[in-house]
């Protein structure tokens, strides 16, 4: 069965998410943890948490994907920025500590001129200040496009993350489809290589998620704009070819295309129609 759902907004509750992927044709999803462009946070609200996971068992929902705010700079230059970042993501875990198989993605971060080495120094020492020996919730570091002094672009400054990681158990990556081919790894036309390289450079069983998205932009364009299933330069073929892949089929794919929820829905319906059930 694919695994397929979209971001969806979490004003309303985690109930109220579940109905609409349920409404939509989804059995997962993707939500901001908080204010995407800032750091606001709603109350926690048990009861809701609680009526969710039994809503989620019995429609087979999971596992859903918490995103990290855009906010979030884990290698920024400025140490209170970067104080801003931890106290957001421990506080995010502890939360999510109540969704069962709940998993946290964040985008790695900025290094602001410091260069590539020094971000890779400190999104390490981030984690390692806020990682658990105990927590449930895997973590996933983002693939980025390459834009600006993003830090993850390259599957080797991943890898060399999470090299400095102790516990790195708790740790996973998300592939974005946009990102990685806006950052010079052609799933279109070589897929089988660029998974190959993924399992050299991280290991494939480190891959917990996939963000399916088509692109605005050409091969290596280094701009991470999205764009809808098959409408973009990646197109509908390369993401039939990529959510059969025998290596990715398992894996939840979210959509973040720009879209309302009658076109995630369409979505949805069309790539559970070009999903091979073996």
């Amino acid at each position: 069965m694919l695994k397929i759902g979209c971001h969806l907004s979490s004003s309303k509750g985690y109930l109220a998410m579940g109905k609409t992927a349920v409404e939509i044709g989804a059995n997962t999803f993707q939500f901001f943890t908080r204010n995407p462009r800032g750091g606001a946070v709603k109350p926690l609200d048990l009861e809701d948490m609680r009526a969710y996971v039994e809503f989620a068992g019995e429609h087979g929902i999971g596992p859903i994907l918490a995103h990290a705010p855009y906010t979030l700079n884990a290698c920024a230059k400025d140490e209170g920025l970067r104080e801003f970042a931890k106290n957001v993501m421990e506080e995010d875990l502890m939360r999510l500590s109540y969704i069962p198989g709940a998993m946290y993605n964040f985008h790695p971060g900025s290094h602001v001129k410091q260069g590539s080495e020094a971000g890779i120094e400190l999104i390490a020492r981030h984690l390692n200040s806020i990682l658990r020996e105990d927590q449930q919730t895997t973590v996933l570091l983002e693939t980025m496009a390459g834009k600006g002094s993003e830090v993850g672009r390259t599957f080797e400054e991943l890898c060399a993350i999470i090299d400095r990681v102790e516990l790195k158990e708790h740790l996973g990556v998300c592939l974005d489809t946009c990102h990685v081919y806006d950052g010079e790894y052609d799933i279109v036309n070589h897929l089988d290589e660029v998974l190959e390289s993924f399992d050299e450079i991280i290991g494939l069983s480190r891959l917990k998620a996939i963000h399916l998205n088509d692109s605005k932009n050409p091969f290596g364009s280094h701009k991470d704009r999205h764009e809808k299933i098959g409408e973009g330069t990646i197109g509908l073929e390369a993401v039939e070819r990529i959510i059969n892949h025998p290596k990715l089929r398992e894996l939840p794919f979210y959509l973040e295309t720009p879209n309302e929820l009658p076109g995630y829905a369409a979505e949805i319906a069309l790539l559970k129609e070009y999903y091979r059930e073996f």
